[in-house]
């Protein structure tokens, strides 16, 4: 045993055991195109073996942000590696990819291979509900820069599309429909804000339970996962009724629904068109936020916005309803006029 690197604060005896434990969980998100398993200087992966004619490789990384310390104050980390591929992988699918392979990047004060194989295990099962292989990771004891029993999570993904069917908004024409695929809650955004409302100003706690959230704890309302939108679009992708999608994360509606939008049109949203999960209520008054305000900071709801032509709409919709997934006609898209999103 390296003695001198155990007594600066570095267990190499339990990075080991942390590999030994997330090998079984790695190896449920195995997928045709995987050449080796973890363990090697790089993950292998055979793009040939998938027949693409015109590949284009579309990558995307991130992490979970503060959405961290509430699954330190729950002590509960078997959900938090789901949201990690999440915020991935919904990034790449919104240009049409399909997601191929996934890698994590855990930094820690101290590692507790229990609590970091929890981890793993939510980011195994991000990866099967994406149809991605976690085909490599790094684990980095950093005493000295975390405390004992802080962590941090980070991903990287690369999904594939032909480049014919690459989803880039260019199409998007005035008269377009909008649809909005509903969000499981708050997701990995505006963590800091949720927690000076909640937790600050309100006084409440991760244990609160609130009749407006069933009773449930409302750190359990918190860390329900980010949705993973992979299987409700590929069945639009496949049929090419989509015009531009916009995966609405930090910036809310404001920011993130231009990023799709051509020169010259705007988006048109009825607020009224959906329902907003209730957690999104209770952040607004325990903040005193303005409504329209919550607009560009979460996602009220809604996780992804498509863009689909108007004679198509109901195709799409019948789509989304075969593959079990849900879908709100939210708006369309006009000319602009002012703003880039004009909320009704």
């Amino acid at each position: 045993m390296p003695q001198s690197y155990e007594n600066a604060g570095v267990s190499v005896e339990a990075g080991y055991e942390v590999v030994r434990r997330i090998k079984s969980h790695v190896a449920r998100t195995n997928r045709p195109g995987v050449v080796s398993g973890i363990g090697g200087f790089g993950g292998l992966f055979d793009l040939a073996s998938l027949n693409y004619r015109e590949p284009v490789l579309i990558s995307g990384t991130d992490g979970v942000g503060t959405k961290l310390v509430i699954a330190k104050l729950m002590d509960k980390h078997d959900t938090i590696g789901v949201d990690c591929v999440a915020m991935c992988v919904n990034d790449v699918v919104a240009q049409g990819a399909q997601p191929l392979f996934f890698l994590d990047y855990i930094a820690c004060g101290k590692n507790e291979p229990a609590v970091l194989e929890q981890v793993v295990a939510g980011v195994a099962d991000g990866c099967v509900q994406a149809g991605a292989a976690l085909i490599g990771g790094e684990t980095a004891e950093m005493p000295g820069m975390y405390d004992a029993d802080e962590y941090d999570l980070a991903g990287f993904t690369v999904g594939c599309a032909e480049r014919s069917a690459i989803v880039d908004g260019s199409a998007i024409a005035e008269g377009d429909v909008l649809i909005g695929l509903p969000s499981t809650g708050v997701h990995s955004n505006g963590f800091s804000l949720v927690r000076k409302a909640l937790f600050e100003q309100a006084g409440y706690d991760v244990h609160t339970r609130l009749p407006e959230l069933g009773d449930r704890e409302l750190g359990d309302v918190l860390l329900t996962p980010t949705k993973i939108y992979v299987n409700a679009l590929m069945p639009l992708f496949e049929v090419g009724i989509v015009h531009g999608v916009a995966h609405i994360t930090g910036g809310g509606f404001i920011e993130n629904v231009p990023r799709m939008l051509p020169d010259g049109l705007a988006a048109r949203i009825e607020l009224d068109s959906w329902p907003e999960p209730a957690i999104f209520d209770v952040i607004e008054r325990a903040g005193d936020i303005d409504h329209l305000e919550m607009y560009n900071i979460f996602n009220m709801g809604i996780g992804m916005v498509v863009a689909v032509p108007a004679d198509r709409a109901d195709e799409a919709m019948n789509l989304l309803d075969h593959a079990g997934e849900l879908g709100y006609r939210i708006g369309g898209v006009v000319a602009k006029t002012d703003e880039d999103v004009e909320l009704r």
